[in-house]
């Protein structure tokens, strides 16, 4: 793989800053940063607009030019779309050839994906789940039925169809509202506390795949080997008349991506989330390491 160094930066100057968005999200700040030193390592110019606001305000500031690149999960393209019951979604490669041909003909380029799901997942306390082996979704089901998992998660997570209710339909279960603690907001940070901690006899919480306070927590995620979720592997999201201006951001961000997979991710949010330190911090210390690991 070729070397992230940041040796031999261009010294051209640009007509104008390139502008990088992120979400308000830990990892979308995480990845902002990340995006930020590589062009920057390539000698241009960067304005970061980091924390915009959720999905929805962040899209519409790429499509009107407001900013030219932001990271992005290729699932939520099934909801700009309106395509979220297309199979497509459930896999890796279709959901990313998916985002990026529906995507092109709104003038977006998505560059190279990270091998990491961040899509929605369950997960149980650590003493419980070893205890009872439980593993995986059908593991979980099995206790569902047997009447022993109590659930936090949001409102949205178990009344979506794309959500709870798609776990239920692929591995055969279902959870009764008694037993789901439903909460208005969708903060894994809380539903995941409260596994932990056994809050309200909680047992059990939504997570999301790359979430960084899993390990600290002693948290199993229930792995979905059915593939009942859509995939959501983040990647960047450029506009084509700012990709045709700087073509070689192409290859420097894929070879930052290439390299974030879920592990990875898990164990820089948690630097972020659980041991308190900066996402910018974070972002440039991981970069500095790649660069010296060609």
């Amino acid at each position: 793989m070729a070397s992230l160094s940041l040796v031999g930066r261009s010294r051209a100057a640009t007509a104008r800053p390139i502008v990088v968005g992120s979400k308000n999200d830990t990892e979308g700040a995480l990845l902002g940063n990340l995006i930020s030193a590589a062009l920057e390592g390539l000698g241009l110019a960067v304005e970061r607009r980091f924390g915009l606001g959720p999905t929805l305000i962040v899209r519409s500031a790429l499509l009107a030019g407001e900013i030219d690149l932001y990271p992005e999960y290729t699932g939520n393209v099934a909801f700009f779309s309106g395509t979220e019951t297309d199979p497509g979604w459930k896999t890796a490669q279709s959901a990313y050839d998916l985002a990026a041909r529906l995507d092109a003909a709104r003038g977006l380029v998505w560059l190279g994906r990270a091998p990491a799901n961040n899509t929605w997942l369950i997960a149980v306390r650590g003493a419980f789940a070893r205890a009872h082996g439980l593993a995986t979704m059908p593991d979980f089901a099995g206790a569902v039925r047997n009447d022993l998992i109590r659930l936090a998660a949001s409102t949205e997570f178990v009344e979506s169809p794309a959500a709870l209710p798609s776990f239920e339909a692929a591995y055969g279960f279902k959870l009764p509202l008694s037993r789901i603690i439903s909460l208005p907001g969708g903060d894994t940070a809380v539903t995941a506390r409260a596994a932990a901690e056994g809050i309200s006899g909680v047992n059990a919480g939504m997570v999301y795949g790359t979430d960084g306070a899993l390990a600290a927590l002693d948290l199993a995620v229930m792995s979905d080997p059915r593939g009942a979720q859509i995939v959501y592997e983040p990647a960047p999201v450029i506009r084509a008349a700012t990709l045709e201006r700087h073509l070689q951001i192409r290859g420097a961000l894929d070879r930052v991506f290439a390299r974030l997979d879920a592990d990875t991710l898990r164990r820089l949010n948690a630097a972020i989330t659980v041991e308190g330190r900066t996402a910018a911090a974070v972002a440039g210390e991981w970069f500095a390491a790649q660069a010296s690991h060609p």
